[in-house]
């Protein structure tokens, strides 16, 4: 089979696109014949060696994935040859990655993919889906009526937060860096689109939350979160979601977060366990059903184009470019 793989970590040219074994799933492994995957920026840092995840090269890069199960190991209960399946959290711990034209996953990080849904979908949502319902749902426990904030609500994780908040009954309000990615957010139903270069935004935040008593729910996407003014805007009892940042040492207000009773988490979608993942999973399979959640793609590469797709995606995680609306999606 067809691969992209790394035999050592460093810059997205270190990725090869070439063959390997195709492999034989284990008892309770499903091989999929993968449709399309999607790039994180988790698999960046892992390719970089910023983030040490690979226990052996060559490594195949990759979290996300969707396609059809091919054959399934002797103690698959769950799926049959023929199934359509999605999932995420490959390449972690040990798990082989999805960046090939096959997988063989655990069954427990598969979940059923629903009829009308393409395969380019299913994978453009899998781990930012599973990471907006976890943090907002698992995490935040966010109620109906609630005021949730959301960084860049045109990007992966920030147009998930954006729809799966909506669709629970709150107030999102969102910001983007340009005309068409407010334009998006607006789409997706966020309440309030800010630019986030404006001169007022915390103003324009505050003139939108206050009557609701504040933000309940701050989901912070950015890597250099600004404490002092997320704590400011709060509600009495809300709940900061922090899910990047890694080497980020923001000033922490003690005063104020802790006389008004706030809540702040630490939150990585790959910690979470396989039933709390498939959990979430089962709610964002309904939500597709019903039209209430539809992943953003932002890009559609060959998966030859592995090296030119991290490239893209560091170019907008790091560099800030604003180039990709949505997700980088790949198809063997």
């Amino acid at each position: 089979m067809k691969a992209a793989i790394i035999r050592q970590t460093g810059a997205p040219d270190v990725i090869e696109y070439g063959d390997l074994p195709t492999p034989e799933p284990r008892p309770t492994e499903v091989l999929v014949k993968v449709g399309a995957v999607a790039v994180n920026p988790i698999d960046t840092y892992i390719r970089a060696g910023v983030v040490s995840m690979i226990s052996h090269f060559p490594y195949i890069i990759g979290c996300d994935l969707a396609g059809t199960v091919e054959k399934v190991g002797s103690e698959v209960k769950r799926f049959k040859a023929g199934d359509r399946v999605w999932g995420s959290n490959q390449g972690l711990f040990g798990r082989r990655g999805s960046f090939a034209e096959y997988a063989s996953v655990d069954e427990r990080w598969l979940y059923a993919t629903p009829a009308k849904q393409s395969d380019e979908e299913a994978a453009a949502g899998a781990l930012v889906g599973l990471t907006a319902h976890m943090g907002l749902f698992l995490h935040a426990e966010l109620s109906p009526g609630e005021v949730v904030f959301v960084n860049g609500g045109s990007g992966g994780v920030g147009s998930s937060v954006v729809q799966l908040a909506k669709a629970a009954g709150a107030f999102v309000i969102t910001t983007g860096g340009s005309e068409q990615s407010m334009d998006i957010c607006r789409k997706l139903g966020a309440d309030l689109v800010l630019d986030y270069n404006s001169h007022n935004l915390d103003d324009q935040i505050r003139a939108f939350s206050l009557p609701h008593g504040g933000i309940h729910v701050w989901f912070e996407t950015q890597r250099e979160p600004t404490l002092d003014r997320t704590v400011s805007s709060m509600a009495p009892r809300g709940r900061i979601i922090l899910m990047a940042g890694r080497a980020a040492r923001p000033e922490f207000p003690v005063g104020p977060f802790y006389v008004k009773d706030l809540r702040m988490i630490g939150f990585a979608m790959f910690n979470g366990s396989p039933e709390e993942q498939r959990a979430a999973a089962d709610k964002l399979n309904t939500l597709y059903e019903f039209k209430r959640w539809k992943p953003m793609i932002g890009k559609v590469l060959p998966l030859s184009d592995a090296p030119l797709a991290h490239q893209m995606q560091e170019d907008n995680t790091l560099q800030k470019q604003g180039t990709i609306h949505g997700k980088i999606v790949l198809t063997p």
